[in-house]
């Protein structure tokens, strides 16, 4: 799901997936590249990324790197998630902050 959700809107290859799953935890969740990598050629069988033939900027780009993005059923999978995710926060904000602040 990290994966996912660092890919969002954009395309990315895989650097850039480490960086903004560790951006978007605060820290808490960073991958390393066989993580990375396994999770990416998973996401790739299932439908769930593909790989872009874009280039941001060929000029100043390795062509080595490959990037992803969502399909239609990764970004479905992911808004899934995102909204189970803010159900369950929203199910327990009125307690699990009290007496903390």
């Amino acid at each position: 799901m990290h994966i996912l959700l660092a890919i969002g809107p954009e395309e990315r290859h895989g650097y850039a997936i480490m960086g903004e799953v560790a951006r978007i935890t605060g820290g808490a969740v960073r991958l390393g590249p066989g993580a990375i990598y396994t999770t990416i050629r998973r996401l790739l069988d299932d439908g769930l990324i593909e790989e872009s033939a874009d280039r941001p900027d060929p000029d100043m780009d390795d062509r080595r790197r490959r990037y992803y993005r969502l399909t239609g059923a990764g970004r479905s999978v992911a808004a899934s998630e995102v909204r189970r995710l803010d159900g369950i926060v929203q199910a327990v904000r009125g307690w699990a902050f009290e007496g903390s602040g």
